[in-house]
């Protein structure tokens, strides 16, 4: 059963990220966006044995729609406009990269870092799994599954250490695929994950025992030192 997990998630990531990279591509002649699709599955792979190989509540959350009943509807819109924001950067790339052309492409080292983001950006997702049973797609108090704060591991660090990796992630995709442009609208949808952290905390102090004490503890919401 778990096999069979794991290739669901595998082929949804690959069917999802090589679909919006090669069809505005119009190309499969595009060996930099191969590479990024192995390394995803390799991500993909070792994050279900990770995170959900013995957390079947976790993986039951994370597999309801980012749209669900008694969500707060400012979370609704938020969420919403962010996936749309999401696929419209990974297309981006490839329309940038095959038609547009508009800022140029990164050399070497900063096309290599930016695969180093990448990389780094999806290990504190999968770590955040780890650590959190309770990390929904959406915004919510799950009373019936008893939520508690999570303050060990990558939450010791940040207080959203997912939203921290996906910064990562997403400013460093497109500069391994060689789009500065797409870099840059990448501000898109990190602006909306800043926007979301403020309305999810005031949910949360309203709504999670312990989670004022937690921000005492924790300082910073995403990137240490800095906010």
């Amino acid at each position: 059963m778990f096999i069979l997990k794991v290739l669901y998630a595998l082929l949804g990531n690959l069917v999802i990220f090589g679909g919006l990279l090669f069809l505005p591509a119009g190309t499969l002649n595009w060996w930099r966006a191969w590479i990024f699709l192995g390394i995803v599955a390799v991500s993909v792979i070792a994050t279900m044995f990770i995170a959900f190989r013995e957390n079947e509540e976790l993986w039951n959350e994370r597999l309801k729609p980012p749209i669900q009943q008694g969500q707060p509807l400012v979370d609704k819109i938020i969420i919403s406009v962010f996936v749309l924001a999401f696929f419209g950067l990974v297309a981006t790339i490839s329309l940038d990269v095959f038609r547009f052309h508009l800022l140029g492409k990164p050399g070497a080292i900063i096309s290599g870092l930016g695969l180093l983001l990448f990389t780094t950006g999806w290990w504190m997702i999968a770590f955040s799994f780890r650590e959190n049973t309770f990390a929904a797609p959406v915004v919510k108090h799950q009373a019936e599954r008893h939520q508690t704060v999570v303050d060990t591991g990558v939450y010791s660090i940040v207080r959203h250490p997912m939203y921290a990796g996906a910064v990562l992630l997403m400013i460093g995709m497109p500069l391994w695929l060689e789009s500065y442009a797409a870099a840059l609208f990448a501000i898109v949808p990190i602006i909306l994950l800043a926007v979301r952290i403020i309305f999810e905390e005031q949910f949360l102090r309203q709504e999670l025992n312990g989670y004022d004490a937690y921000t005492e503890r924790v300082q910073y919401k995403l990137l240490p030192y800095i906010w």
